[in-house]
This record gives structure tokens, sequence and C-alpha cells, in this order.
């Protein structure tokens, strides 16, 4: 999962949400919001990127 939102660069780890599209491009609910949830780079819309959570004897690939 990526670390940083690509418009804005700012840090995603300290954010609960963030965005992706289908090729995986990854925003800040901010920089979503500006673009109207359409992808700069192939149009597609950002949903919600899924969490994960770190659970006890999780193995993390």
């Amino acid at each position: 999962m990526k670390s940083a939102c690509e418009k804005c660069t700012g840090s995603l780890l300290e954010q609960k949400k963030a965005y992706i599209c289908s090729y995986e491009c990854t925003f800040c609910e901010d920089c979503t919001t500006a673009m109207a949830n359409v992808c700069p780079n192939c149009q597609g819309t950002l949903v919600l990127r899924p969490t994960r959570e770190n659970k006890p004897n999780q193995i993390n690939e």
C-alpha cells in the first residue's frame, strides 16, 4: 500500500482514508474531493482504499 498521496505527496499513514483507482493510483481524501473522485492518470473512479489491520500472529507480506 502506498504511503503518500500522488498529488500533494502528503502522508497517508497518518490518515484513516485514502482513495485508489483500479490501477492503484493513490490519493488523500482532500485531493480526491478536489478531483471529483476521478483519477488524473487513467480517468478511472477513485474509491475508498481498503484498510489493513495488524492482528496478533498475522503474517505481513
